[in-house]
């Protein structure tokens, strides 16, 4: 359980505080966000999502521009009303907690939140996407982005994958981080629950012989996607009931995994999509 602290504000103006080290290492290492269950997300509109989604703030750092920005000081209200330490850093300082050269005017530290097997419930949802082994942090925020632009009920993460908190993952979700249920998963739990879906279990295959376009997808639908340089692998796949395909004219090998990801989803959900 992570605690919680009385809401405060603190000037820093040291590279060497161990709050900047702090924020330094969950920028850095996978281990010391797994460890605190923490992560940093960086920007004035991620800041605004977290809060208004109603995720747990541990700091939330301002810069200089901050100071007169109405929308931040807001967000630094908010977030101090919650027990966060606001943290007031020059540019020097906030470069040193994100390792950038330009950093954002906000930089927040927030609590992670990961379901498990057990927490999915197909009921009353028409679609997740499940991703087998899934390696790239900017494939990966995009899905999740995808996802909730269609109106998908959330992410599982089957097998090793890579961190849905890093940098990389939660600025490439663009806020959707925090509307999209992630789940974290083993291969045995996801056949499993693959099993015992109630909808449509489908999942893009090189050797699949359904048109993408055909299928009814009767809901819920599980999406099922596989790594970006092998694929989904043959146990996994037998899991499927359906395996589609996404036609192709050009001389490209492949699609991109976000890419076609995201052509699936539009399709599976056509008719909820209106102008």
């Amino acid at each position: 359980m992570i605690e919680k602290r009385q809401g405060a504000v603190k000037q820093i103006t040291s590279h060497s505080n161990p709050i900047v080290k702090e924020i330094k290492g969950l920028v850095a290492q996978r281990k010391h966000r797994s460890q605190s269950g923490l992560f940093v997300a960086e920007g004035l509109k991620l800041a605004t999502d977290a809060l208004e989604a109603g995720w747990g703030v541990r700091y939330l750092a301002l810069g200089p521009e901050a100071r007169d920005n109405p929308v931040a000081q807001k967000a630094a209200a908010a977030a101090k009303a919650r027990g966060a330490l606001i943290l007031e850093a020059s540019t020097a300082v906030m470069s040193a907690m994100t390792r950038k050269d330009n950093p954002q005017m906000v930089v927040g530290v927030y609590e992670q939140k990961l379901l498990g097997a057990r927490d999915i419930d197909p009921a009353g949802t028409t679609l997740w996407v499940a991703l087998d082994r899934v390696r790239d942090p900017g494939n990966l925020g995009t899905i999740i982005r995808t996802v909730d632009a269609v109106g998908g009920a959330g992410v599982m993460l089957v097998g090793d994958c890579t961190d849905p908190f890093a940098v990389e993952a939660v600025r490439a979700t663009m806020g959707s981080l925090f509307h999209v249920p992630l789940a974290k998963l083993g291969k045995d739990e996801f056949k499993s629950l693959a099993e015992k879906w109630p909808g449509t279990v489908a999942a893009t295959h090189l050797k699949g012989s359904v048109d993408y376009r055909t299928p009814d997808y009767a809901e819920p639908v599980l999406l099922v996607m596989g790594n970006e340089q092998k694929g989904l692998e043959d146990d996994m796949a037998a899991a499927c009931r359906t395996l589609i395909r996404i036609p192709q004219v050009g001389q490209a090998d492949s699609l991109n995994l976000a890419v076609a990801t995201g052509v699936a989803l539009y399709e599976i959900r056509r008719k909820y999509l209106e102008l």
